[in-house]
C-alpha cells in the first residue's frame, strides 16, 4: 500500500475504536476534529499502532498534535509513506 485513503482510515477507526452513535464516518468528516467524531487520544493511539504495523512505518509522536482531523492525520501518514517510497 502506497497511501492511506480516508476509506481505509475509517475502516481502521471502526475496527480499533468503534463508531460513535450518530456519527457518519462515511460522510464529510475530513475536517472534523477527532472529538467531534467521538474519538479520544487513546482511540487515535490504537489506530496509529494498527497503521504502523499494517504499513510497516513509524510515525513521529511530535506530529500527532497537528494531526487533529482525519485530513491532517492522512497527510501525516502519507508524508511518511512518500518519504519511504522516495528512499527506495
Amino acid at each position: 500500500m502506497d497511501r492511506l485513503e480516508l476509506s481505509q482510515l475509517t475502516r481502521i477507526l471502526r475496527e480499533c475504536a468503534g463508531e460513535e452513535e450518530g456519527v457518519d464516518l462515511d460522510g464529510d468528516v475530513l475536517d472534523l476534529y477527532w472529538m467531534e467524531l467521538g474519538y479520544d487520544s487513546l482511540a487515535i493511539l490504537q489506530t496509529t499502532g494498527y497503521i504502523e504495523r499494517e504499513f510497516d512505518i513509524l510515525l513521529d509522536e511530535e506530529d500527532f498534535d497537528e494531526a487533529d482531523t482525519p485530513r491532517r492525520y492522512l497527510d501525516m501518514v502519507n508524508r511518511v509513506l512518500d518519504a519511504r517510497a522516495a528512499a527506495v
